[in-house]
């Protein structure tokens, strides 16, 4: 599987994922080969780009639970667009309770790691996308920390709102996702301080606490020049540094125009290679919250060599039980002599291993001699058979072809059907059929 940008679209690709027109209605399945119209209907879309499947790649199983996350993704982005449209209009504000308990109920009480999977973005839906993954992110880094459920929907509600000052930066600016200007980023920040101050006084219409109000107001005014928010007390100072993590996440794995997302593994190799700016036990409770490397992940080492997640390691996700491709041999990673031997670098990108030749290079294949001779003679023998059917051919009567029953098509001629065919069958023995017993 791979991501491909919308330009770089050709007929005959393969959907990896399904595709939903904007009122949430499926309009391509897993598996679909594009053409041209499908191509032009999602330029249209404004998607920037979609999962492909690699051309020998069969189509990968999704879980109910996986597609559950699919369906309520899309709800949840359909009810914050809404809220937020109203919002931005001043007008018939709605509350987002329901939404913050819909995803509390969902995803901030799980007892096992979640497929965190990622959905198709634009420009036009990143600010609702994106906010519902930092929410579902955040609901379950709260939960792996045990913090209380009050708390917990607190954090919820400030992850959908905080990026709502987005919707008013213009579309040319989002589209560069990270390579902004100095005069990029002002923008950015002075739209973001306009979205609160546009929230601010509709906190209590919205069903927002005082607590979502200080983690909105922490996150956009943090590294701001003249205005410093009060010092947050412990418990929120944590809610926030898990907001900042699951904003990170979001933005390394989710698609954008300008590269290809990271994968799960490579974002988590992110944090800990800039852990001086996050708070260690939150993401240390994000990588227990999510699947980075689970069973079935192909991998690919430093040596070069691949290899397939045979059981994940719940102590270590670094450090798996994994099967070698190279000597078809099982290896367990949590053992330190093998892991420095075999050191995971990334989940692989394509399970396409064929090699591309162009004609140019297959014109430069020059066969040696023992090639040559063992096609001489397949090509002898073949010739031989060829001639005796022909002569049996022409001696039988010829008769009318039956039209009603499709020919079945001529079967390729190995080399062990031509020996056989060469050799004597010897006649088979009829044998007398056993005398009946009479029954006493």
């Amino acid at each position: 599987m791979q991501f491909v940008r919308s330009q770089d679209l050709k007929p005959g690709m393969r959907l990896a994922k399904p595709i939903y027109n904007k009122m949430g209605v499926l309009l391509y399945e897993r598996n679909t080969k594009l053409t041209l119209q499908s191509i032009n209907s999602i330029d249209n879309f404004g998607l920037i780009g979609i999962f492909i499947l690699e051309p020998a790649e069969p189509v990968p199983p999704l879980s109910k639970e996986d597609l559950e996350f699919e369906q309520f993704q899309t709800i949840y982005m359909f009810k914050l667009k809404d809220c937020m449209d109203k919002l931005l209009a001043q007008k018939n504000i709605p509350a987002i309770t329901e939404l913050v308990q819909n995803i509390y109920t969902h995803y901030g009480a799980l007892d096992h790691k979640l497929n965190f999977t990622q959905n198709l973005r634009s420009s036009a839906d990143f600010v609702y996308k994106h906010s519902i993954s930092v929410a579902i992110l955040s609901a379950m880094i709260a939960n792996e920390m045990h913090i209380e459920p009050e708390d917990s929907q607190s954090l919820i509600a400030a992850s959908l709102l905080y990026d709502f000052g987005y919707l008013s930066v213009p579309k040319s600016i989002l589209d560069k996702n990270e390579d902004l200007s100095a005069s990029d980023r002002d923008l950015i920040q002075l739209k973001s301080e306009h979205g609160y101050e546009i929230i601010r006084p509709h906190f209590a219409e919205l069903g927002l606490n005082d607590t979502s109000l200080e983690i909105i107001q922490n996150i956009i005014f943090e590294d701001h020049a003249t205005i410093s928010p009060r010092l947050p007390k412990p418990p929120v100072q944590l809610l926030i540094d898990i907001l900042k993590a699951a904003d990170k996440f979001d933005r390394l794995t989710a698609m954008n125009i300008n590269h290809a997302p990271m994968s799960e593994l490579a974002a988590m190799t992110f944090f800990y290679s800039h852990i001086s700016e996050y708070n260690r036990s939150v993401i240390a409770a994000l990588a227990d919250s999510i699947q980075i490397l689970p069973t079935g992940a192909c991998l690919d080492f430093a040596n070069g060599e691949k290899g397939l997640v045979l059981a994940d390691n719940p102590a270590d996700f670094l450090h798996p039980m994994i099967l070698n491709f190279k000597d078809n041999q099982i290896y367990d990673l949590s053992d330190p002599e093998t892991s420095d031997q075999l050191q995971i670098v990334d989940i692989m990108k394509t399970m396409d291993n064929r090699i591309a030749i162009d004609s140019d290079t297959l014109k430069q294949f020059v066969a040696d001699p023992y090639i040559k001779a063992t096609a001489d003679r397949f090509r002898a023998q073949k010739e031989k058979i060829n001639q005796r059917r022909n002569a049996a051919s022409a001696v039988l009567p010829t008769k009318q072809p039956v039209m009603d029953k499709p020919v079945p098509p001529a079967s390729p001629v190995s080399a062990v059907s031509i020996a056989a065919r060469n050799e004597v069958t010897p006649p088979v023995k009829k044998q007398r059929p056993a005398k009946r017993k009479k029954l006493i």
